[in-house]
């Protein structure tokens, strides 16, 4: 059903946005761990939790990704609820993603309930193979689950030479423009596609909501207002109060709809008309409530793998040449230089490369621990603390 209140924001917030954003792992002290301890670390949760060990793995190495690239939001602290979903069922323990039905160039997945990194990796594999074969491959997905970053499965398309994409709607967050109901998810879409270098992929990853929920948690936390247009209160008012935004939800992309709002709302019904519609998953207002272990999340995923090789030849290097014509506009502020989308990612990396792991704030790693105690599995080991 329409949620009509902003009760649900508040739970979700208070169960799963207490880690820290992005902003916030890179200030203050910080505790360094190395990606390959925190892939192991997930894996043997997972597996303790009673998940089958390839599917642990393949769900460990997409957080242990989404940090090694800096989207904190989807990595670590992201664990609990996977182990949460395992532990009451709610997700399949035995099950594999099927193939419904399928042409030379199109594949209809059933998920079977698996974990999402289970049923995206299979969906975007079978993508890839229909491109290698006929030029395109377009897959959707029903019966799947939270897939972690939409990057993971447009690389792994762009990782072949390929331009990958990826869609998968969520948990209804959102107030469509003019709304005063929650109605939709933050929606995220994702493109990849490869330069002649590695440094010059293109990689797009987003939500298609203004902001991060966990964002209006931190301003809440510190006391400080939002930003104009990033949420409303419950009744679908713009609000720079954290409180009421807590009671409220997100805007669409562009916020408001004299400020662009309305497109943000038409890519999340995109998104939608892509996965929920063409899936015949649940969708918009009826998919589950985020962090519900009552039932099924049957959310609505699609995956595309696109040959540029059918098109115009010379592909990857015009792709480095744009990236690099981007690049070297001159800025408006010389210390800010222009990037474009898989630069912020490769600067995060070689960061963690250059501290000897991935930093994180003690809060979350004390989560952690408390986790492996319960579980009983081994901490994670420290690089070092600064």
């Amino acid at each position: 059903a329409i949620v009509t209140s902003g009760i649900m924001l508040r739970q979700i917030l208070s169960k799963s946005c207490c880690a820290p954003t992005k902003r916030a792992m890179s200030s203050g002290p910080s505790i360094f761990i190395k990606r390959a301890d925190v892939s192991k670390f997930c894996n043997e949760c997972m597996i303790t939790a009673g998940a089958k060990p390839d599917h642990a793995i393949a769900l460990a190495e997409v957080l242990a990704e989404a940090d090694h690239r800096g989207h904190f939001s989807h990595g670590l602290n992201r664990i609990e609820m996977y182990v949460r979903d395992i532990e009451s069922n709610v997700c399949s323990r035995k099950d594999e993603p099927k193939i419904v039905k399928e042409t030379v160039s199109t594949a209809f997945i059933d998920g079977m309930n698996c974990l999402g990194p289970v049923v995206g990796n299979f969906s975007m594999n079978t993508a890839i193979k229909k491109a290698k074969e006929t030029g395109i491959g377009w897959v959707v997905a029903k019966g799947s689950n939270h897939y972690g970053i939409a990057g993971w499965y447009s690389m792994m398309a762009s990782k072949q030479g390929l331009l990958g994409m990826s869609f998968t709607n969520t948990s209804p967050l959102a107030f469509p423009t003019r709304s005063k109901q929650l109605a939709l998810g933050t929606n995220p879409l994702t493109l990849a596609a490869p330069g002649s270098k590695p440094e010059d992929e293109f990689v797009l990853d987003m939500a298609t909501t203004a902001v991060a929920i966990g964002k209006v948690e931190m301003n809440r936390r510190k006391g400080t207002p939002l930003p104009h247009g990033w949420a409303a209160d419950k009744g679908g008012k713009a609000t720079t109060d954290a409180n009421e935004a807590m009671d409220g939800g997100l805007f669409p992309l562009g916020g408001e709809e004299i400020t662009g709002g309305y497109k943000g709302y038409g890519l999340q019904m995109m998104v939608e008309v892509f996965c929920g519609m063409l899936s015949g998953s649940d969708y918009g207002p009826h998919v589950r409530k985020w962090m519900n272990t009552t039932k099924e999340a049957n959310l609505g995923q699609c995956f595309v793998a696109i040959d540029p090789n059918v098109f115009a030849p010379g592909f990857p290097e015009r792709m480095s040449t744009f990236a690099n014509e981007m690049r070297n506009l001159q800025p408006t502020d010389p210390s800010k230089p222009v990037l474009v989308p898989g630069d912020p990612e490769r600067s995060h990396i070689k960061k963690v490369a250059d501290g000897g792991g991935i930093p994180y704030p003690p809060v979350l790693i004390e989560s952690m621990d408390k986790l492996a105690d319960r579980l009983k599995v081994a901490k994670m080991p420290r690089v070092k603390e600064e």
